[in-house]
């Protein structure tokens, strides 16, 4: 059973992870975009040893997590990645409570600034949701629609 509110969240550099939680976080990942999603692409992308990694734990299993990437790694503005759920987990509010989470996380990070991200293009309303907007058209990456979105500072 999954309780969001007695969920575990932690934050970590990439060198501060254990070789346990840094097995987790690629085992979820591998889970949902390459098998889930069908997506053979390059997961290590030498972007994680710069990154923040924010994890939701339930119990001893990962349930949730982003990469935190900073201004300059993949856009100008800081951006949140890699955005994943346990499939055990859908259906919980877990998503929103892993993106809400995430963006206080850049926030006390990087300080009140945009978060640019890159968004599966079935994802835009979810995103959308929680204050992001976007700001381009569609494109194909690792064949799979996104869009740029952006969730401006001072967003209230």
């Amino acid at each position: 059973m999954l309780y969001i509110d007695l969920m575990n969240w932690l934050l970590k550099k990439f060198d501060e992870l254990t070789p346990l939680e840094l097995y987790a976080i690629l085992q979820l990942r591998n889970e949902v975009f390459v098998i889930e999603q069908h997506c053979i692409f390059q997961d290590a992308d030498n972007k994680d040893q710069a990154s923040y990694h924010f994890m939701g734990w339930n119990d001893s299993v990962l349930v949730a997590y982003t990469r935190l990437m900073p201004p300059e790694l993949v856009y100008a503005e800081p951006s949140i990645g890699r955005v994943v759920t346990s499939p055990a987990a859908r259906g919980s509010g877990i998503g929103k409570k892993l993106m809400e989470r995430s963006i206080r996380e850049v926030n006390n990070l990087f300080g009140n600034v945009s978060i640019r991200i890159g968004a599966q293009l079935y994802l835009k309303n979810f995103y959308m949701t929680l204050g992001f907007h976007q700001t381009s058209e569609p494109y194909l990456e690792d064949g799979i629609d996104h869009i740029e979105m952006i969730y401006a500072a001072n967003h209230t």
